[in-house]
């Protein structure tokens, strides 16, 4: 039976079933604290000296706040608990292993690369976790994937031709060190595919996104004809991204591999702005949010037009944009839960989505990051910066946690 029509992101009991009264207080504390744009901007500049001084209290304070609401924990040991807790409420889990760049140059990239390994096979072993996330710029030297990219917009022709061309031509240090990604990445691939679990190549920004999208649709080509092994995100802010998902289309029709595409809108718009006011290039970024939000919605539609060749993880916080989806399902006679199709919020946010979903029937994750505190603070000074700038979230979020402490008082 197709529930779409049931569907209602205002029902909050099963949006928060999960959660005791003091966690619910708490997150209404903390969200209040984040609609406060002066305080977050105190706490972006004091957070990372506090830390880097080792100021008393600080990582108490920062565990029991900030890191509860949007961390799984420091230990892949701790997410189980989380894990096991959405489980009981047929969400999934999408696990990052939240340490982001290497500082200790290729021995870190090794490191990171051992690291999602033992993520992989966690994950295998647990019986909600789908899939893992990787970040390329944990594997590569940013300098590196920057040169790549900057060469391939000088190169005519399709994606692969410009990666080929620029790989192939690189001088031979950097040529050397490229492969080394390409193994980092394969291994990962593997050792996914042999397990498998599912391996989502998180977004970058636009100035190295180029060999990122070359070397997933390689990977894809690889590991994606039997079954979905990996994933590209196509940020839909960009105003190229909706051409681009239906070329990697016709790729994957054309070399016969299912093409993976997880949609969100995007997570770099004010840097991307900027970069390219002060470099004086054409912003790569939609004129405004009705123009992301069509293309997000007609990528979530040619999505589901052609389920035979891809499988889609719709990664939205936006509630139209979730409900859309249900219904182009309904519409097609499309079952809520069939294998090509996935629905995912970050832990923390949306819970009026994740678990309303949940209950309808479709199969539905929460992006759960882990790792020591010190590793994932930028991480979550990007989620409390999200929760201050973007319009109307926080107050939907308190308004829903506020529904819920009345519900609960008068049940």
């Amino acid at each position: 039976m197709n529930n779409s029509h049931l569907i209602s992101f205002d029902n909050t009991e099963y949006a928060f079933a999960y959660k005791k009264k003091n966690d619910l207080k708490n997150a209404h504390f903390l969200f209040k604290a984040m609609g406060m744009p002066w305080l977050v901007n105190i706490g972006l500049k004091f957070t990372p000296l506090a830390i880097k001084w080792k100021l008393p209290l600080t990582i108490p304070v920062i565990r029991n706040t900030i890191f509860k609401q949007f961390v799984g924990g420091e230990t892949l040991g701790e997410t189980s608990a989380v894990a096991g807790k959405l489980g009981d409420y047929n969400v999934q889990v999408i696990l990052d292993y939240g340490v982001e760049g290497g500082d200790d140059g290729e021995q870190g990239f090794d490191h990171s690369t051992e690291e999602f390994i033992r993520v992989i096979e966690y994950a295998a072993t647990q019986p909600n976790i789908p899939f893992i996330s990787v970040k390329v710029t944990g594997l590569s030297r940013f300098a590196l994937l920057e040169k790549i990219d900057e060469l391939m917009a000088k190169v005519p022709g399709t994606l692969m031709k410009k990666y080929l061309s620029v790989t192939e031509n690189l001088p031979a240090a950097e040529k050397e060190e490229w492969h080394r990604v390409r193994v980092r990445v394969m291994r990962l691939c593997e050792v996914a595919a042999a397990k498998k679990i599912g391996v989502l190549i998180d977004a970058e920004e636009t100035w190295i996104q180029s060999p990122v999208d070359a070397l997933t649709i390689l990977m894809m080509d690889t590991f994606n004809k039997q079954r979905v092994v990996v994933y590209n995100t196509l940020q839909l802010y960009r105003h190229d991204r909706f051409k681009f998902l239906q070329d990697s289309y016709e790729a994957a029709a054309e070399r016969n591999f299912v093409l993976g595409a997880k949609l969100v809108r995007g997570a770099y718009m004010e840097k991307e702005r900027l970069r390219a006011e002060e470099m004086n290039y054409p912003s790569p970024i939609q004129p405004d949010k009705q123009s992301t939000d069509r293309d997000y919605e007609g990528s979530v539609q040619f999505c589901i037009e052609h389920l035979d060749i891809i499988a889609v993880i719709i990664a939205s916080h936006n509630e139209q944009s979730n409900l859309t989806a249900t219904q182009i399902l309904q519409q097609k006679n499309i079952p809520l839960n069939h294998p090509h199709v996935h629905f995912s919020q970050l832990f923390g946010m949306s819970d009026n989505i994740t678990f309303n979903l949940a209950k309808a029937g479709c199969s539905v994750s929460k992006y759960l990051p882990f790792g020591p505190i010190k590793d994932v603070i930028p991480y979550l000074m990007r989620r409390a910066q999200e929760n201050s700038s973007v319009g109307g979230q926080t107050g939907r979020e308190l308004g829903l946690i506020k529904k819920e402490l009345e519900r609960r008082k008068t049940g």
